[in-house]
């Protein structure tokens, strides 16, 4: 379906950019263009695949003619660019809301100004019942997209989102900061024992992207099914996978985090489509006639339940280090933990 195809990823240069980069690059894709405003990652990307179906793109969400001019010729789009870090965003929350809001609303806008065919937004848990400005930039992201959505012409750009978790080993992540703990023979720090977090994979990522991309509908979010675990449990894992003796020292929450995370409301699940592996919620299309509300609501949603990281399949120490073990990243490091003990 990429075949002799234009393909934009903005924030093209980071964890779930680079993984696109290695599914497509040896595909009959035309090309692959990669936006952001770093330059040296830019050059980074450049470098590591050297493949002249890269073109680079040096610019900035945040300002409409600097992505539209990206956007010329592109048939699809994955918008990835985004401030991910809650305590970062926490202490600048107009820059989450320029980025992650804004810097969407303005690729939407010349995607749609540009005839691109399809647009996928990725968003995360943290935008469902938000509390940190991350998660609320993130929601008011996913709010500008429904909306969009709505005005366009059968025709016109397919605009869909996609919803998902921790992404295990991301840049940031800390699955990287447990392991260099292990190797300055310190204790692995975590918040609470008891927290729970979604665990994906950046392949599960690009898998609910591609999904999203082939099934979505205008407006349409998509959700994968994913398991958690407790952040203990993910340390000791990680302990397990690399054969470490450090202890665990609890430190408390950070900035805006919460104790476990959510991807589907109960209000989303009462009219979303159970696909398997993934949930499909269908856009809101009702109209501002308040009118109707009045004989006219959603279905009972009492008896229902949030989709959270409390109540999803919750792996063990042993299941989640098989799951470490799938990694490509983990391989990659335990070679090199081995190659100097």
């Amino acid at each position: 379906m990429f075949d002799s195809k234009t393909l934009l990823i903005t924030g093209g240069t980071g964890t779930f950019g680079n993984a696109v980069l290695r599914r497509f690059l040896n595909t009959g894709i035309k090309e692959i263009r990669v936006f952001s405003r770093d330059e040296k990652k830019q050059e980074e990307v450049r470098m590591h695949y050297n493949n002249p179906k890269i073109k680079s793109y040096i610019g900035d969400v945040r300002i409409y003619d600097s992505i539209s001019s990206a956007m010329n010729g592109v048939d699809y789009v994955f918008h990835a660019a985004a401030l991910k870090q809650v305590p970062s965003c926490e202490f600048y929350p107009l820059e989450a809301l320029r980025t992650n809001a804004l810097g969407a609303e303005n690729t939407m806008n010349a995607a749609v100004a540009c005839g691109v065919k399809r647009l996928i937004v990725l968003s995360t848990d943290k935008a469902v019942y938000p509390i940190n400005a991350m998660g609320i930039s993130k929601a008011m992201m996913e709010k500008l997209m429904v909306a969009k959505s709505r005005q366009i012409s059968k025709s016109g750009t397919v605009l869909c989102g996609t919803r998902y978790g921790n992404v295990m080993a991301s840049r940031g992540s800390v699955i990287p900061l447990f392991i260099q703990q292990i190797r300055a023979g310190k204790p692995l720090t975590i918040t609470e024992r008891k927290m729970t977090r979604f665990m994906m994979s950046i392949e599960d990522a690009v898998d609910l992207v591609l999904y999203a991309f082939k099934h979505g509908g205008q407006g349409d979010i998509f959700v994968q099914k994913a398991p958690s675990a407790t952040i203990e449990t993910l340390a000791l894992a990680v302990k397990k996978v690399f054969n470490a003796k450090n202890p665990i020292e609890v430190i408390g929450t950070r900035h805006g985090e919460k104790q476990y995370e959510t991807l589907l409301t109960r209000e989303e699940r009462s009219i979303a489509e159970d696909r398997g592996d993934y949930f499909r919620v269908r856009a809101d299309n009702r109209d501002l006639n308040y009118n109707v509300f009045f004989s006219e609501g959603k279905k009972e949603i009492t008896k229902l339940e949030d989709f959270d990281s409390n109540n999803a399949r919750i792996l063990n120490v042993d299941e989640m280090a098989k799951l470490l073990l799938s990694l490509d990243y983990i391989k990659t490091e335990l070679k090199t933990f081995k190659s100097k003990s």
